[in-house]
C-alpha cells in the first residue's frame, strides 16, 4: 500500500462506508480485473473468425456490467461515477457487496460467497447457478485465498 496511497486511501473510504474488510475487496478486485482500470472481456467470434462484440459489458477495475453500474449511480447519486475511476469502482463494490449481505444474508468478509454472488447476481446466487459451475467454485476459492494472503499483508503493513 506504501506505493499506491490513492489505493489505500479509497479502500479505507469503502471500509468506512460499507463496510467491507480491505483484504475482501483487494482480492475481488485482482480476480476481476487485475487492477487494470481499462479491463474488458474478450470478444466473442462466430466460427472462429468474425468478430461478435464482448462477452459482456463488464468494463474497469470492478467489470461492473452496464445495467448494475446504472443502478449504483442512481441509488447513490453519484451521477458521474465512471468504471474506470478506482475510487468509483471501489465505492460500487462496497455498495454492491452491502447489498448482497442485506439481500442474501452474506456477511461482508465471506469472500468466497460474495464473490460468488458478485459473479452470477444475486438472483444467480439465491438459484444456485454457481453449483453446476465447478470452474467458478475453483475461482471463488481462489479468492478467498488471496484475500487471507492480503488480510495477513495488510496486519503486518504499518501504513495501512
Amino acid at each position: 500500500m506504501q506505493e499506491r496511497k490513492p489505493y489505500a486511501r479509497a479502500f479505507r473510504r469503502v471500509e468506512r462506508r460499507w463496510g467491507v474488510p480491505t483484504h475482501v475487496m483487494m482480492a475481488m478486485i485482482h480476480q476481476e480485473s487485475k487492477f487494470d482500470s481499462n479491463a474488458r472481456t474478450p470478444h466473442r467470434f462466430a466460427l472462429g473468425i468474425i468478430p461478435m462484440g464482448r462477452q459482456s459489458s463488464a468494463y474497469g477495475y470492478s467489470q461492473a456490467l452496464d445495467g448494475t453500474w446504472g443502478d449504483y449511480k442512481r441509488e447513490t447519486g453519484n451521477r458521474r461515477a465512471r468504471r474506470n475511476d478506482f475510487n468509483d469502482a471501489t465505492d460500487f463494490m462496497g455498495w454492491y457487496m452491502t447489498k448482497t449481505r442485506d439481500k442474501l444474508g452474506i456477511p461482508l468478509s465471506d469472500t468466497y460467497n460474495q464473490y460468488l454472488a458478485y459473479h452470477d447476481g444475486h438472483t444467480g446466487y439465491r438459484r444456485g447457478t454457481w453449483k453446476s459451475k465447478a470452474w467458478l467454485v475453483d475461482v471463488a476459492q481462489r479468492v478467498a485465498a488471496r484475500a487471507q494472503v492480503y488480510r495477513v499483508q495488510l496486519s503486518n503493513c504499518r501504513h495501512r
